[in-house]
């Protein structure tokens, strides 16, 4: 009995680490399917072309690669070769690592079940830098426990799960025969060994030398839509891979004049005479998806007509047909377009692409080293020619790093909370909702007010906050606007509340004496929870409003039958004033840009969407196309047509290399702002 304890207890470390680690793939897959239940409407779809064990080896590969990076202390403790491992101590120390680091893993994993509506990917390290500035994220935290209590009692049955079937090495050690210490040795010491190149290949997704470390874009392999990616991987391999990592490098696809010729984002002054100096008002709506704008989805649903007036909110008690009325009044006076697209998923998205004409491409902009280079934008180019310029947020100041950014792209001032509290013609505090920001209604009336006090011309922006997690209205409106059925309605009552507030804010702005030289722009910086499955497509999760309200009418009111998105904006409104400086921007012009070579681009999952003309381009970050659709004819992206459209793909290949191309090489070589040669 003594021997086989004796030969059991040379091995019995090994096969404990073994099993434990196949306790942490068990609790990985559970985790997994738990994701896709939370967010069933979004990755169900396209199932029935979905590769069952593609998807099954591509899981296993980044399981994989996660579990064994982050058990490395755990191997250690199990495989070292040193007999005093055996002791009790030990391995109380062994398992306790064992069961904290794993539970952190299960938490990541059915945390970001949630954040992923948000963002429609797995969640990488730069979400510490995205909130390190906030001061409510434990109350977030501690709604969204509330809102998904059952994720909480999963992840507290996979926890104990751990605790409870974890396999402890069994057998005493007697090593003061040699033999049995010489074998002792050579069989941990095999182990250690072996131990190391499987790692080392496993953490890599491969063996060879010939294969690179596997990043979060090789999750597209295995699926048919970038959506899709978000379940193969999972939210530690996201977070590590993510760390400290060189987002942009230089892909190298065409020489230097070549690029040029293809796609350059430099934008030239046209002699278009006399600069039209007028004020600049751009609106950054929070959460403020095109599902939820009536006059924007009559050619969805021609049987939901929005109202022609805007009603007040006593008349609002009922579920109306539209949740938006006043905004279908603004957009029947101003100019929009058919396909309007957001440049990324998130709030540290937006600012970016609205006001400086960058895009989201792998990580958010202002995360990145590259938000050290030099950056100009609307407010950095109006006011080399003299324009007064501020953004407005009603957070805290220095929330979400939009002050920062704010002053990067050449804001002269920032008013947030901190202004608004100062200002005795309102409520301070008593205005600020107890999450995030001062109401909108209000702080909208005080960005109406200081804009009268600011010298013309001038440029402004406002963000606004409300419509927004936890999706609460001032308590006075409880009773107009209601709680609707479902979890994607959850915002439809803060939808109708900044609608009223936007209203208001016209109210006062059209009576002040700067209105009628002033173009407004508005649109959102990302969407929300969307429960029409038009908007759980590829297209649809970025589709945001974007308008252009000029109350002179110089600016036609009309829709065009074009794409628009929200690195257009910059460029667009220069042009219109005859700004007479070069400058770089992304994107286009749309007044000069004839509707069918009007274009957007996005990425999402290491995936980027190119869409131009009746097509979207799907094409991976390491240089290779994934898919193509014509969208028009198949919103849903069922049937791939790569290789069957000739010269139009091609074509959409070259352009969308050299907009990747020309976005990394000046991001590498800090040429994001016009220079004389």
């Amino acid at each position: 009995m003594i021997h086989i304890e004796l030969k059991k207890s040379f091995i019995s470390s090994p096969i404990a680490f073994v099993v434990n680690l196949a306790l942490v793939y068990f609790a990985y897959g559970l985790c997994r399917l738990t994701y896709l239940f939370e967010n069933w409407s979004v990755l169900s779809e396209g199932f029935d072309t979905l590769s069952f064990w593609d998807a099954l080896k591509g899981c296993w590969m980044f399981d994989t690669s996660a579990i064994l990076y982050t058990n490395i202390l755990y191997a250690i403790l199990m495989l070292v070769p040193l007999h005093w491992k055996e002791t009790d101590g030990w391995q109380m120390v062994a398992k306790w690592v064992f069961v904290l680091v794993n539970s952190l893993g299960i938490i990541a994993n059915l945390a970001d079940a949630v954040y992923f509506q948000y963002t429609g990917r797995r969640t990488t390290s730069s979400v510490f830098q995205e909130f390190s500035n906030e001061g409510n994220i434990g109350d977030v935290i501690g709604i969204e426990l509330w809102r998904h209590w059952y994720l909480a009692l999963v992840g507290m049955v996979l926890m104990a799960g751990l605790w409870m079937l974890y396999v402890k090495p069994h057998g005493k050690l007697n090593l003061r025969m040699p033999k049995r210490k010489l074998t002792y040795y050579a069989i941990q010491t095999l182990c250690f060994g072996l131990y190391i190149p499987i790692t080392i290949a496993g953490m890599r997704g491969g063996a060879t030398t010939a294969v690179r470390p596997i990043t979060i874009s090789n999750a597209n392999q295995y699926v048919n839509r970038p959506a899709e990616a978000a379940l193969i991987l999972n939210t530690p391999f996201s977070m590590i891979r993510t760390i400290n990592k060189n987002v942009f490098s230089d892909p190298k696809f065409f020489s230097r004049n070549e690029l040029d010729m293809i796609y350059s984002p430099v934008h030239f002054p046209t002699d278009s005479g006399a600069m039209k100096r007028k004020n600049v008002v751009v609106f950054i709506m929070e959460s403020y998806g095109k599902e939820y704008i009536g006059a924007l989805n009559d050619n969805l649903n021609p049987n939901s007509q929005p109202s022609a007036l805007s009603p007040q909110p006593s008349t609002l008690n009922s579920k109306p047909s539209t949740l938006t009325p006043f905004t279908d009044s603004l957009i029947r006076k101003s100019l929009t377009f058919d396909l309007t697209i957001a440049n990324g998923r998130k709030s540290i998205d937006g600012m970016p692409s609205i006001l400086s004409s960058i895009p989201r491409f792998i990580e958010p902009f202002f995360l990145t080293p590259a938000s050290l280079n030099e950056v100009s934008g609307l407010a950095g180019e109006l006011g080399k020619v003299g324009y007064e310029s501020a953004f407005f947020h009603g957070a805290e100041n220095g929330s979400m790093g939009f002050e920062a950014f704010a002053k990067t792209t050449g804001y002269r001032h920032y008013l947030g909370r901190t202004e608004y509290n100062q200002d005795k013609r309102f409520g301070g505090d008593k205005d600020f909702d107890g999450m995030w920001a001062i109401w909108d209604e209000e702080f909208l009336q005080f960005f109406a007010l200081k804009m009268t006090e600011m010298k013309e011309p001038f440029i402004t922006s406002v963000f606004t906050a409300s419509s927004h997690h936890p999706y609460a209205v001032p308590e006075r409106y409880k009773d107009i606007y209601k709680d609707e059925p479902g979890d994607a309605n959850v915002m439809h009552k803060c939808i109708r509340y900044v609608d009223h507030a936007l209203r208001l804010f016209f109210q006062t702005a059209e009576k002040q004496p700067w209105y009628k030289n002033t173009i407004f722009v508005l649109t959102a910086d990302h969407t929300n929870k969307n429960s029409d499955p038009r908007y759980q497509t590829e297209l649809g999760v970025c589709s945001v409003p974007i308008l252009i309200f000029d109350p002179s009418g110089d600016i036609k009111p009309e829709r065009r039958h074009c794409i628009a998105q929200q690195i257009d904006i910059m460029p667009t409104v220069l042009n219109y004033l005859g700004y007479d400086k070069p400058y770089v921007a992304f994107g286009q012009d749309l007044l000069n840009t004839p509707d069918q070579d009007t274009w957007a681009v996005t990425n999402n999952n290491g995936m980027y969407h190119y869409v131009k003309g009746d097509y979207v381009l799907l094409f991976t970050e390491s240089g290779q196309a994934k898919a193509l659709y014509n969208y028009k004819q198949d919103w849903y992206m069922k049937q791939n047509l790569l290789g069957r459209t000739g010269e139009t793909e091609q074509q959409m290949e070259r352009e969308v290399k050299a907009l990747i191309q020309s976005y990394m090489e000046r991001m590498t070589e800090d040429r994001l702002t016009w220079k004389e040669k």
